[in-house]
């Protein structure tokens, strides 16, 4: 069975994490064994750890050569990507499609491999865009995860709750969780899980154009239309778990799994890796409900992950040939039966032992009329970074001064995407 729509390795103990700064410091960087392909990963979350583990095994096999993974928390990598870029980075290295890749391709920190892409199949005119940047391919899908309004079924009919199709329906549903004294499950002391509401309830109530020309910097974010937004927000607020700002995502995900909260705004996997595989068909979800008709629920955020080859790897022709391999419905295969919490983005690729959970996950993606990408990913890294995650917090510690919390973000928005004009 193949899917015909399009639409984070092996640990290595603590030390892991210092690996590239140690090379970097003794005068060389990692992956100059020409056997041997290196990769910075991102997956530090038990599940998709193992998963990758046991995807590289597979090409380990199929082509007698060696990959070593160096693991670092995923939240630091993130934080310090340019510079494990500019220092001495792996052979590949895991990233984001879209303009996450495009960024640091147009900083020339990373290698074309349009060479690779010749060779491909059942990748989407869609995917190979999200890969692209100035006509020239950088990136390697591998795979996606939509967000939604994730819950557990059994508490869902245990509690007569019904799943929430607009906005008031939404509230309504959060009043009633209060009021029987359940949460709506809510966190962003990583700094970005916050930005998942954010884009819902823009892409609702403004609609993508908008949403894309925000995060492009072309809008203001004075404008009404963006603090209409944050108004709409607060209305939620109430409803929350206190204390968001201290909490984790993965202490969000195992409230809902503790049924402690009734529901969450999260990325597929988020509270999938949170759950016992014995009470994931537990889980279901769904779509961030309608605001503005005129919008309806066109627009789905879905994430794509894969790999990229940074500009001073050491082995360029190993990488390039990993690359290859992974970009094929085998290593995505390889990857998923580990990691039940994402979909293939290859259209070629096994679906036939997708769960239920999987399943309506590639169609909500299918459905879709637009795709984004999540904001931390829609706009410059430094942007949101520098601006956003501080903005957003402010926001969730003090949701009562919109306009001076707009006025702070376009001046700075100004002065990043000013300098970078110039």
């Amino acid at each position: 069975m193949s899917r015909r729509n399009l639409l984070r390795g092996t640990a290595l103990g603590a030390g892991a994490v210092a690996l590239p700064a140690l090379l970097t410091a003794c005068g060389d960087g990692p992956g100059g064994n020409k056997n041997e392909v290196t990769v910075g990963s991102n997956a530090s979350d038990a599940v998709p750890k193992e998963a990758f583990a046991q995807a590289f095994k597979a090409y380990e096999k199929e082509s007698g050569k060696r990959v070593e993974v160096n693991t670092t928390e995923h939240n630091e990598f993130q934080q310090n990507i340019t510079r494990y870029l500019q220092g001495s980075p792996d052979n590949v290295f895991m990233w984001f499609a879209g303009y996450r890749m495009q960024y640091f391709a147009e900083k020339g920190l990373l290698i074309e491999i349009s060479d690779v892409w010749k060779g491909f199949q059942g990748f989407s005119k869609a995917l190979k865009d999200q890969s692209t940047h100035d006509g020239e391919q950088y990136f390697v899908p591998y795979y996606y995860y939509p967000w939604a309004v994730f819950h557990r079924k059994s508490l869902f009919e245990k509690r007569g709750y019904e799943q929430a199709g607009n906005w008031d329906q939404f509230i309504a549903l959060a009043k009633k969780m209060h009021k029987d004294g359940i949460p709506v499950a809510f966190c962003d002391k990583d700094g970005w899980p916050a930005m998942g509401t954010f884009d819902y309830i823009d892409l609702r109530l403004n609609g993508y154009d908008f949403h894309k020309s925000l995060m492009a910097g072309e809008e203001a974010w004075t404008d009404r239309k963006v603090k209409r937004v944050f108004d709409l927000w607060r209305e939620l607020m109430p409803y929350y778990q206190k204390g968001a700002l201290g909490r984790t995502w993965e202490e969000a995900g195992q409230g809902l799994q503790r049924r402690r909260t009734g529901m969450a705004v999260f990325g597929m996997p988020h509270p999938g890796s949170q759950f016992p595989e014995s009470e994931r068909d537990d889980i279901d979800f769904f779509p961030f409900p309608e605001i503005d008709p005129q919008y309806g629920r066109d627009a789905v955020e879905a994430p794509i992950d894969g790999f990229l080859i940074p500009k001073k790897s050491k082995n360029v022709e190993g990488a390039k040939d990993f690359m290859k391999w992974l970009g094929t419905a085998e290593a995505e295969d390889a990857y998923l039966k580990g990691d039940p919490n994402n979909v293939a983005v290859n259209e070629d690729a096994d679906t036939s032992k997708y769960s239920p959970l999987q399943k309506k996950s590639a169609a909500l993606v299918a459905e879709a009329r637009q795709i984004s990408q999540f904001l931390d990913r829609d706009t410059r890294p430094d942007f949101a970074q520098t601006v956003m995650i501080k903005a957003l917090q402010d926001f969730i510690d003090d949701p009562e001064d919109v306009d001076g919390l707009c006025n702070r973000i376009e001046r700075q928005k100004k002065d990043i995407f000013s300098a970078s004009a110039s």
